[in-house]
């Protein structure tokens, strides 16, 4: 992926300032130098460039088949049977200059932070202030005065600012701060935000910190506050940092309040200083793949012309079908040049580039009994490009069955016109049905009129039945009847019920306080059944050391909190009576133990289930288990199991199975999934038989300096992994809305409590006006 370096946009800097020692500004991903072009920049010349450099190979034909591109245009229509365009879209970096500058303002009394950006974009200073004497990291707002036009406060601790250009020949956006250096302030904070991409540009994993006083610590993100000249160079692109002396080292006394400051105050040295470093951006940029298919008179084979404007080297991971399955194969060679195999499963051929234009193609010859063109591009190791998520597919077959074609046959055409028949009975239906269920046509048209429509539908539908019948191979009754008694039942579980339960969580964080829940609940079957509630959520039903129940100790005794194993049965035999299916939380993850090991660490379990530490996970330090590393994140209150050992997954499906025959439960809800593989659940749900499940796969949302991202798909992604891996046999919470929802309510409360306080401040002050 190409990438543009610029060089310094400061010929000969006047400014005043202190050196810092090397900055670095890290961009999301790591910049791939192996590309790097430098290009000088003149004053007034175009900051980006998307053209990397190229080098022109000339590739040869090794036969008929394989001749140079120039030979075959895709532009010429004459002889193709297949043309068509792909649009796609890739991201590439582009690098820039970002620059921090302090300096006094016009006025001489007054000093002006500034900072700026020279890629294009939408640019946000995220920033905030210390004062003196303040402790710590945190941030504050700054004095309303000091605030540029257009700044917006976040919460209560910083301000963002949008970087605009001043003129239209400007080269950067930038944002001016003014601020009188004979102020509480300590140090400006802040971060660089790319609102376009989301992405957040910070100063060694921190915010940038520009001292106003002398004697703050280092820690390792102060910019500007050290002395000495110096050049450095940085992983990502030296930079700049010129020093030349203090005009004034210290600020003239102006009156007595002045001197009365605090006596670090008093010592405030400021001194100008500029850096500048690079600042690399990835912007999506959309380019073509143009495919042409014709069939050689020469030999009779199939010739496939494939070329790009993509930029750079460009790998085509390539290979044909035989069928509708697209299942990849290795076709017979010749092989276009620079065409490697890769595992027995394909062949990479490196794009040529063309003699004239920015384009690269490579031609690629195929025998005619080959049904597609399959492919994909390899930018680099980390970049493929697909189109909309799937392989590039060319057809073949196709191509040498064009009526009026190379001898295309009967069959084809039949099938071809039977497709086109059927296809369009399809769209009269959809049409009809369409008509039929709009909300105008229902007010408009009268009953007889629907009735002839609803007649034509049945009509096409019966005929293309017919058509469907008619396309198909019968077999004889005593065929099918011998196949089906070879074949043993399948039995199928997917524990993901039918897709349309309403479930209710039957308890809440205080529900085990009453100590008879089970029977309040039975009370109320019928009331939530009546609700439009399908399912309910009973809590853990296990002996447990914390009262809520999610410390399970010993899982074959159900007296707990909740109440007794008897009116457990009551509640599940209530639910089912008024039509609920009832879900047991169980609590997989981790068991408190009921005895100490001679170390004096609780990690040996009575009752039935009387394991040893073997059966705790070995990288918990709290619990010194002897069993496998954990296959997920650790609870660190209660020894987690070690779900690797047979014996533990033995003993565990038949507890699971218990509870389903014993207390009557439809399907399980999974306390704390991020603690093991979800794999080890899919043996437990194939093992209990659940009509429905689900897990609780509770992971904090993405923030970035104390806000909800907007992005959160990361979030969701690993819910939507260990759902994979339970290969599909429960679903899981949607813990990713839910946080997001929180989040606005909690946003929306606070206007509603600051509009409540402004209500009653407007209506105080109209009762004393009064």
């Amino acid at each position: 992926m190409a990438a543009v370096t610029i060089d310094s946009l400061l010929q000969n800097p006047t400014l005043l300032f202190r050196p810092k020692a090397k900055v670095l500004l890290k961009p999301p991903r790591s910049l791939d130098c192996s590309r790097n072009r430098k290009l000088p920049l003149s004053r007034g010349s175009c900051l980006c460039s998307f053209n990397p450099r190229r080098t022109i190979h000339v590739v040869r034909a090794s036969s008929s088949e394989t001749a140079l591109i120039g030979n075959f245009d895709i532009s010429s229509s004459d002889d193709i049977l297949y043309k068509d365009i792909f649009p796609v879209k890739r991201i590439e970096k582009v690098e820039g200059k970002f620059f921090i500058r302090l300096d006094r303002s016009k006025d001489q009394h007054d000093w002006q932070f500034t900072v700026g950006c020279s890629l294009p974009g939408k640019w946000i200073l995220h920033w905030g202030v210390s004062y003196l004497g303040d402790s710590g990291s945190e941030w504050d707002q700054p004095p309303k005065g000091m605030r540029p036009p257009g700044s917006i406060p976040i919460k209560d601790y910083a301000i963002e600012t949008p970087l605009k250009k001043l003129s239209e020949g400007d080269i950067f956006h930038e944002v001016k701060i003014d601020f009188n250096p004979i102020s509480e302030i300590a140090a400006i904070h802040f971060v660089l935000k790319d609102e376009e991409t989301g992405a957040w540009y910070q100063h060694r994993g921190m915010d940038f910190k520009v001292p106003l006083v002398d004697y703050l610590e280092d820690d390792g993100n102060i910019v500007g506050a050290k002395r000495g000249f110096g050049v450095w160079s940085g992983a990502l692109q030296q930079f700049s940092n010129v020093l030349l002396k203090s005009e004034a080292s210290h600020a003239d006394s102006q009156n007595n309040s002045i001197e009365s400051k605090d006596s670090k105050n008093k010592n405030r040295c400021l001194e100008g200083f500029y850096e500048e470093q690079s600042i690399v951006k990835e912007v999506s940029v959309g380019n073509l793949v143009s495919v042409a298919v014709r069939k050689s008179p020469e030999t009779g084979k199939v010739v496939v012309c494939l070329e790009t404007d993509i930029p750079g080297d460009v790998v085509v991971h390539w290979g044909v079908c035989r069928d509708d399955a697209k299942i990849w194969k290795i076709p017979a060679a010749p092989y276009p040049p620079e065409t490697t195999v890769f595992k027995n499963k394909a062949l990479r051929t490196l794009l040529q580039p063309k003699a004239t234009g920015n384009r690269s193609g490579a031609l690629f010859t195929l025998d005619e009994e080959h049904f597609g063109f399959l492919f994909v591009l390899k930018l680099d190791d980390n970049t493929w490009l697909k189109f909309k998520e799937n392989d590039f597919y060319v057809p073949l077959l196709g191509t040498s069955s064009v009526p009026g074609q190379y001898g295309q046959s009967d069959s084809t055409s039949e099938e071809i016109s039977s497709k086109s028949y059927t296809d369009g009975i399809i769209n009269e239906i959809r049409n009809l049905v369409s008509g039929l269920s709009s909300e105008k046509s229902l007010k408009t048209k009268k009953k007889e009129v629907q009735e002839s429509i609803l007649q034509e539908i049945e009509q096409l539908a019966a005929e293309a039945y017919s058509i469907f019948r008619s396309s198909i191979t019968t077999v004889p009754d005593e065929v099918v009847s011998e196949t089906e008694t070879t074949k043993p039942a399948v039995k199928i579980s997917s524990g993901t019920g039918t897709g349309f339960e309403i479930l209710c969580q039957g308890f809440n964080w205080e529900s085990h306080k009453s100590r008879r829940w089970y029977m309040e609940l039975k009370e109320k079957a019928s009331e939530i059944s009546s609700l439009g509630f399908t399912v309910i959520w009973l809590p853990p039903p296990t002996e447990s050391v914390s009262p809520e129940g999610y410390m399970p100790k010993d899982l074959y005794n159900l007296n707990s909190r909740y109440g007794t194993i008897d009116e457990l049965k009551e509640l599940v035999k209530s639910l089912h009576e008024v039509g609920m299916k009832v879900l047991g939380d169980v609590v997989l993850n981790h068991r408190c133990a009921h005895f100490k090991n001679q170390n004096g660490v609780w990690n040996i379990f009575g009752g039935r289930l009387n394991w040893d530490d073997r059966a705790v996970v070995a990288d918990d330090p709290h619990f010194q288990g002897r069993g496998n590393k954990s296959s997920g994140d650790n609870f660190h209150a209660a020894p987690n199991i070690d779900h690797s050992q047979e014996f533990v997954r033995k003993d565990l499906k038949e507890w699971l199975g218990w509870l389903r025959e014993e207390i009557g439960y439809d399907g399980w809800r999974l306390d704390f999934v991020r603690g093991f593989w979800g794999g080890y659940v899919k043996d437990y749900l194939e093992a209990s038989g659940p009509y429905f499940a689900v897990g609780e796969y509770w992971d904090s949302l993405s923030y970035t300096y104390g806000e909800m991202d907007h992005n959160q798909d990361s979030h969701r992604q690993r819910i939507v992994d260990w759902i994979n891996a339970t290969n599909g046999t429960a679903g899981a919470f949607d813990v990713t809305t839910k946080g997001i929802l929180h989040s606005v309510y909690c946003t929306w409360l606070l206007l509603v409590l600051a509009l409540g306080r402004l209500s009653l401040q407007l209506f105080l002050i109209i009762y004393f006006l009064k």
